[in-house]
């Protein structure tokens, strides 16, 4: 992070003047290049460096080298810097109307400055009320501007303390909308709570500005942190809990300690019940009683003697096949038969199977079975689009894992149902399984009461879940719970090379691509960069010029990686620039190196819950209110706000990784593949991407990437417990444990 010129080296050069327009910015590691206007000059200059959170029209006091780029001229590159209010009218304009005060837009800071000249930061620090005099302006809008004023004011003075340890203007303004008044304190006092509080700030940011204000290097506040960062971010790879080995070799290199003081402070975090050991596994909490809480509700569940479906149990079975081919119209196998019957005799089962092996097909007979009975049901999914498309294809309201427990943030696990008020249903059917993480699993069998049923269906196959644990596989491989596997591809799925070629690809067989056929294609290119220029005219020009398909709702590119000529981050830009240009009429607001724009395709990458939004979620953008700095986003026809804060949890969408693009369906996926790509080239990811398509599918890359996908069928082994604990005794006692959240 950029360093205040108060603990700047005193070698180099400096550079005083306006920033102008910021031309790219990492959201990662803040490194920016941005046009600045010298103080004195007429025609701004390039600065480069590490310049995090600095505002359009801000005055900077930069600190660096002038250098010569060899394709891009001469530069400024900046090693350190100091924000200073703007002392020109036009950078008070800009000042004002960059987003930093709710309430005022360019329009409206045009107006104020235009009236007040280069009064106006005086004018609204002592006489805000004045703001009346300007032409235009009306009462209820001085209020909003006195109030973000004051604010603004607050978060400066909070500034001057935080840039001294290193903390940019954005993350300033993120830490006094957390902590208010108490900034300064919590900064001063505990400054690792930032990492823990605040969304994009990880132990490293924490860290530097603990260090800058003397913390010592072995101090155990430090180390402790560490640990539990380092076991946080091994969660965030899929594990649930680490071994000390495990977590030392991410640790040691983090802290920058030996193994010998970074295992030292375990022992006070287990004595603390910051962390839980069992049988040499250490677990944060939340991951240990979910794991825990998991096999032992599902054991309950299991071992009942109670169930709300006991006419199932003595059922003639032959008999009601038949009724139900006859008012089908078809003939159910005898494979499905018996996931049918399975489903409504036993209290938990699962099914799994690929593509067109005719999941939905026993979930419908199953419901018409129960609907006959005036037996209850209820649909779930962990994300909109998977409980939408369980809608379509059951006729029968479905709803989000999240919706369906009826998620409120003043309950005491985030839930309203839950063990003392649960779920009323006769049987839970849960879709697209695989994607349900350890932490949600808990949650929902916490509001399962012991009579019901509950199925799990799923693809095993497919990616496991972004969240902890490896749920579905974990209970399909424990042999405890009962399972139906569906293999054979129905004769109308046949047809498909989409689904011909996902069980190929699923039986490590290359995909065919065949001249007849209409739904699958490989456009061969090695070059990363040919073959991103094949996606974008793909997306753009040929998919829609041949097949109509609509490039803003209907194509998605899904790609392995972020980084890189075919990543996710280059495509956005490039598929952005082609289908939603710059357009004057069309507005538009900056955040960090992102410009949205009206009619972008978005998604939302950090649970949500207040307003009910999820990891995940893609929607497009539907207003940008550059006044209010207010931009709505419609998800799936919801109309959801976000405020400036909460654009840094949106990114762009016309192209997103594999991982994202679990639960939902395309009518048409692009998939760029590469050797390049090579550590992501697995066999479960490019058969998750293929089964995203319902219409068609385009392949762009190299054949031997392919090849060396499908063939790679190594599953990374998360770390996790739940096979081995479904396999204990099924516990006599009620479950008491705390709920904890997810």
């Amino acid at each position: 992070m950029a360093q205040n010129l108060i603990n700047a080296d005193k070698s180099g050069d400096d550079l005083e003047g306006v920033l102008e327009r910021i031309t790219y910015q990492n959201e990662e590691n803040g490194y920016t290049v941005a046009k600045v206007l010298p103080r004195g000059k007429v025609q701004p200059v390039t600065v480069v460096g590490a310049l995090a959170g600095v505002q359009v029209g801000e005055s900077l006091l930069l600190h660096g080298n002038w250098i010569s780029h060899p394709q891009y001229g001469r530069q400024f590159e900046a090693r350190s810097y100091l924000v200073k209010l703007p002392a020109t009218l036009e950078g008070i304009r800009k000042y004002l109307g960059s987003g930093l005060i709710k309430g005022v837009g360019p329009a409206t800071a045009k107006k104020i400055v235009d009236f007040f000249g280069m009064e106006t930061l005086d004018m609204l620090d002592t006489a805000p009320q004045r703001i009346l005099d300007v032409p235009g302006i009306g009462p209820s809008k001085v209020g909003i501007v006195a109030q973000a004023w004051q604010e603004q004011k607050q978060i400066k003075e909070i500034m001057l303390f935080l840039q001294s340890n290193s903390v940019s203007a954005s993350l300033a303004v993120k830490i006094y909308k957390q902590y208010g008044d108490q900034s300064i304190r919590v900064v001063r006092e505990t400054p690792y709570q930032l990492a823990r509080d605040i969304f994009g700030v990880g132990f490293k940011t924490a860290d530097q500005i603990a260090r800058n204000m003397g913390l010592a290097l072995d101090a155990p506040e430090r180390i402790q942190t560490g640990l539990l960062y380092a076991l946080g971010n091994l969660s965030n790879e899929g594990h649930c809990y680490a071994t000390r080995e495990q977590l030392i070799v991410q640790v040691t290199p983090l802290l920058d300690l030996p193994a010998e003081a970074c295992l030292a402070q375990v022992e006070p975090l287990l004595a603390q019940e910051a962390l839980v050991e069992d049988e040499g596994a250490l677990y944060l909490p939340p991951f240990f009683h979910a794991e825990s809480g998991v096999a032992r509700k599902l054991l309950k569940i299991m071992h009942s003697e109670r169930s709300r479906l006991p006419a199932f149990h003595s059922l003639n079975w032959p008999l009601a096949f038949d009724a139900l081919d006859s008012s089908s119209g078809f003939q159910l196998t005898d494979q499905q038969k018996s996931g049918v019957r399975m489903a409504l005799s036993e209290k938990v089962s699962i099914l799994t199977g690929g593509p067109g092996t005719g999941k939905s097909t026993i979930t419908g007979s199953i419901i018409k079975l129960l609907a006959e009975r005036r037996n209850s049901v209820l649909l779930a999914a962990p994300t909109g689009r998977a409980a939408k498309r369980l809608s379509e294809t059951t006729g029968l309201q479905a709803k989000t894992i999240h919706r369906l427990l009826e998620y409120k943030p003043m309950e005491r696990s985030g839930f309203v149902r839950d063990r003392e008020n649960p779920l009323d249903a006769d049987m839970i059917i849960i879709d697209e399984t695989s994607m349900v993480d350890i932490l949600l699993m808990n949650h929902l069998l916490n509001a399962v009461e012991s009579g019901s049923h509950l199925l799990l269906v799923g693809d095993m196959d497919q990616l496991p879940s972004v969240g902890a644990g490896n749920v579905l596989r974990d209970l399909i491989e424990s042999g405890v719970i009962p399972v139906v596997r569906l293999d054979t591809i129905f004769r109308q799925a046949e047809d498909s090379f989409i689904i011909v070629n996902a069980h190929r690809i699923n039986n490590g067989e290359m995909p065919q691509f065949p001249k007849e056929a209409s739904d699958f294609f490989l456009f061969a290119e090695a070059d990363a960069q040919k073959a991103a220029d094949w996606v974008v005219d793909l997306v753009t020009n040929r998919i829609p010029n041949k097949f109509g398909f609509n490039p803003l709702t209907d194509i998605q590119v899904l790609t392995p990686m972020h980084r890189g000529a075919a990543g996710v981050s280059t495509l956005n830009e490039r598929l952005q620039a082609a289908l939603n240009p710059e357009n004057p009429g069309k507005a538009e607001v900056r955040h960090g190196s992102r410009v949205f724009r009206e009619g972008d395709r978005v998604m939302q990458i950090r649970n949500d819950y207040e307003r009910q939004i999820f990891n995940g979620d893609q929607g497009m953008i539907a207003t940008i209110d550059t006044e209010e700095h207010l931009v709505t986003v419609n998800f799936d026809e919801r109309i959801v706000s976000c405020e400036p804060l909460q654009l840094e949890e949106l990114v762009h969408a016309y192209a997103v990784s594999i991982h994202k693009s679990q639960g939902s369906e395309f009518p048409v996926v692009v998939i760029p593949l590469l050797m390049q790509h090579y550590m992501m080239l697995q066999r479960n990811l490019i058969y998750t991407a293929v089964t995203r398509a319902r219409k068609l599918v385009v392949l762009v890359g190299d054949r031997k990437a392919v090849g060396m996908a499908v063939r790679n069928n190594r599953i990374v082994l998360r770390n996790t417990r739940l096979k081995e604990r479904l396999q204990q005794p099924a516990p006599e006692a009620e479950d008491k444990l705390p709920l904890w959240g997810g």
